[in-house]
């Protein structure tokens, strides 16, 4: 049991799960310090100590891990473009290699890794599956997001063990709900809301509420066993269910351009370098095309079992998630 009189680390602190799960955290009296390069207003309101600084250099990852029970390791970029590979790769791998061997050093025993679903929660076909599932590499081998986060998942598993460290992964689906500043998980419904998404490719989707993953999250800790990983999922939708219950409630309808996979999938390509080209960011691309064809289906049964995991009502999350989108977008 971990000691609630010492405090757990959480790298990436500012981030959408970030901030979520030390507001959990901070609830469940633990003492939290987090590691991150900006400030966050929410986290010093709720006393979390702040370490500025990243996992990849400086002394400050020494400086945060000093006296911490565990580590919640959530630093890390989410990107669907190719030319991020080796950014996103550098710091999902290195970054996790060099986290745990510091902790290592500082004799902190237990690391509890966010990775995600879609490092084996994704098919071609209608499969819904759980953890016994394959790392699915052969499917996302050109996404690069998920592509490095099979790889951080096996340094995290084989490094920790050899080094002595508790690793639990918690894989969430895709995150939604309010706090989303970044728009690193909810980048697709706000163009929903703007209506930028021309058509709605064949596909399956599972999305979690990330209050909920947090709550999952915080309990892995000291719930979850060590080199196991547990999905985070709520319902499991196929592409056009989603947008049409999401059209629902934003009162806008979902887009009924019909066009083939190899056809959708060639215009975004067109659309993307046309963008590119103009120095703009493109409203659709190749791979998230792509990525929509698939199932990305999962069980959340063990989380449920061990981890007490409880996914709330789909619809509540959706109206929240415009919500907070809406402020944004009108604020703009």
């Amino acid at each position: 049991m971990t000691e609630h009189r010492k405090p757990v680390l959480v790298t990436g602190a500012t981030g959408f799960l970030g901030e979520h799960l030390c507001r959990v955290l901070v609830e469940r009296s633990h003492t939290v310090r987090g590691l991150a390069r900006t400030h966050s207003t929410t986290l010093a309101g709720l006393g979390v100590e702040h370490v500025r600084g990243d996992v990849l250099s400086g002394p400050e990852l020494d400086r945060a891990l000093d006296g911490v029970a565990a580590v919640f390791h959530l630093a890390g970029a989410v990107s669907r473009d190719p030319g991020d590979a080796q950014r996103m790769m550098r710091l999902h791998v290195d970054g996790t290699r060099r986290v745990l061997e510091r902790m290592a050093a500082a004799k902190v025993p237990r690391m509890v890794l966010a990775s995600t679903s879609g490092t084996i929660g994704v098919s071609k076909g209608e499969a819904i599956l759980d953890e016994s599932a394959p790392y699915a590499e052969d499917i996302v081998a050109g996404w690069p997001y998920y592509a490095s986060k099979i790889y951080q998942e096996r340094l995290a598993f084989e490094h920790g063990a050899r080094l002595g460290i508790e690793v639990v992964a918690v894989n969430p689906s895709l995150l939604l709900g309010p706090g989303d500043r970044r728009l690193s998980s909810t980048g697709d419904v706000r163009k929903f809301l703007k209506r930028q998404i021309p058509t709605i490719p064949d596909g399956g989707i599972s999305f979690v509420d990330a209050r909920d993953a947090a709550e999952a999250t915080a309990s892995a800790l000291e719930r979850g066993r060590a080199g196991e990983r547990y999905l985070l999922g709520g319902p499991n939708w196929t592409t056009k269910e989603f947008f049409a219950r999401l059209g629902r409630i934003a009162n806008i309808a979902p887009p009924r351009l019909p066009l083939p996979a190899s056809w959708a999938r060639w215009g975004a390509g067109v659309m993307e370098e046309l963008y590119r080209w103009r120095g703009k960011e493109p409203p659709v691309d190749r791979i998230s095309v792509e990525m929509a064809e698939h199932y990305w289906w999962i069980d959340s049964s063990k989380a449920e079992r061990e981890l007490g995991f409880a996914a709330r009502d789909p619809q509540l999350t959706l109206v929240d998630t415009v919500a907070y989108l809406r402020q944004g977008i009108d604020a703009a």
